[in-house]
């Protein structure tokens, strides 16, 4: 009976979770929640959690659960999963709970510990049936690329707490790294530079808003691709007077840059270990990229010229490991990539 079983793809990032239920997207939002301070009850959960956060009275304080890919507060992400759940499967009372079968991904760079942190998550969350795979993997068959062939396949997935960088074929990776530089870095570099440049603070809410708005990695892009400048306001560090400046993508690229080069360094890294052969069909194949970061005006670009090798942006690159994990949950049974 359908109504006592829910099979869920869950990507559970750094940043967004995404809930996928029967091919469609359920759940879409930031992974985060607001909690009572005085009794540790949760008191709102993703879209809301962000809305209030920075500006919670003392009685309610925000979390996030996951740094860097994994969990880092585990009474808080059961929390969360619990209410992603409940999201995701109606949030209707039943008399019976229906069984959840899930396949949630996590990043390439997992141990036993953070795997079991997940799988305690998920089972106290109400999972009774629990695959797992990893990022890159899934980043992979989100993508569409075929993974069980025996050619050879780049994906760069440039999360929020970790850049994940992985060669692929014949249903295994060959060779990956998972690096904990990715966008939430990016958005620290965003902060630090208009307090150092502008002498203006701003919140992390203010900087996405910037990074999504005139975010590059080049300095000179096309000029039809070029974004309006984005006025910021914020707190004068000195006076604490009002403060506004205006930024473009050009000072954008050049305080991010740093960052940027510690990922190219990682995927040049990743490729010199690479055997010859699958080596070859990379070069053959190009590499793809998925991930919030792969949003960055310029970035295809900026990685072609530094690797020579071809990059391309994945269509809807923020829902790739989502997608991926809907199409391991179909094949639960036989694709061998999955782990209990």
């Amino acid at each position: 009976m359908a109504f006592l079983r829910h099979e869920l793809a869950i990507d559970l990032g750094t940043a967004n979770t995404v809930i996928f239920r029967d091919d469609e997207v359920v759940l879409d939002e930031p992974s985060i929640i607001a909690v009572e301070t005085k009794t540790g009850k949760l008191f709102a959960i993703g879209d809301v959690a962000q809305q209030i956060e920075d500006h919670t009275p003392p009685r309610v304080y925000t979390i996030r659960p996951l740094m860097n890919g994994v969990i880092a507060d585990y009474d808080a992400a059961e929390m969360m999963l619990t209410g992603f759940i409940k999201k995701a499967t109606g949030g209707k009372k039943r008399l019976i709970k229906p069984a959840l079968k899930m396949v949630i991904g996590i990043p390439g760079g997992s141990t036993p510990v953070d795997m079991r942190s997940i799988r305690d998550s998920a089972s106290h969350a109400g999972a009774h049936d629990l695959y797992m795979i990893y990022e890159p993997m899934a980043s992979a068959l989100g993508i569409g690329l075929d993974v069980l062939a025996p050619n050879g396949n780049m994906v760069v997935d440039i999360g929020g707490g970790t850049t994940e960088i992985a060669v692929i074929s014949l249903g295994g990776i060959c060779e990956s790294s998972s690096i904990h530089v990715a966008g939430n870095e990016i958005t620290t570099d965003i902060i630090d530079y208009l307090g150092q440049q502008h002498n203006i603070s701003i919140g992390r809410t203010t900087a996405e808003q910037i990074k999504f708005s005139v975010g590059s990695v080049i300095p000179d892009l096309p000029p039809e691709e070029e974004p309006e400048d984005i006025r910021v306001i914020g707190r004068n560090m000195v006076t604490a007077h009002p403060a506004e400046a205006i930024i473009s993508y050009k000072e954008v690229s050049a305080c991010i840059d740093k960052t940027i080069s510690k990922i190219e360094n990682e995927i040049i890294k990743v490729l010199q270990r690479t055997e010859p052969e699958l080596y070859s069909n990379i070069v053959r194949n190009g590499i793809w990229l998925a991930g919030g970061g792969s949003l960055l005006r310029g970035i295809a670009q900026r990685f072609t010229e530094k690797v020579n090798i071809q990059f391309r942006v994945a269509e809807d690159p923020l829902k790739a490991v989502a997608r991926g994990t809907c199409l391991a949950l179909k094949g639960a049974d036989t694709y061998p990539f999955l782990m209990r």
